[in-house]
């Protein structure tokens, strides 16, 4: 299959920044969140060669892709998927959920 263009959200970029931000305050080193973003960026990859790797969720556009602690929440459509957000599965569940369970 070919690859599918993939768009980012304002949110779902901003997400990557403080996620990776925080790594880098947190460990005193960029280290982890060179790797982090190198496994975000080989999820990405992956989802646009095959739209349909994440779980379903409520509403049938939208798709979860649980990559270790982080999840990539986003829409497939026509021949474009939208990441919608990335989600770091250690955070505080107050801030957002997804609702990701199978329908």
């Amino acid at each position: 299959m070919a690859r599918i263009k993939v768009e980012w959200s304002v949110e779902a970029n901003q997400d990557l920044i403080d996620i990776l931000e925080f790594y880098i305050t947190r460990n005193g080193s960029s280290v982890y969140s060179k790797k982090l973003y190198s496994k975000i960026n080989k999820s990405i990859k992956s989802l646009s060669k095959n739209p349909f790797l994440g779980a379903k969720t409520g509403d049938p556009d939208i798709r979860a892709f649980i990559n270790g602690d982080f999840q990539v929440i986003y829409g497939v459509f026509d021949k474009l998927i939208l990441v919608i957000l990335i989600w770091d599965c250690r955070r505080d569940t107050e801030d957002k959920v997804i609702d990701t369970r199978r329908k």
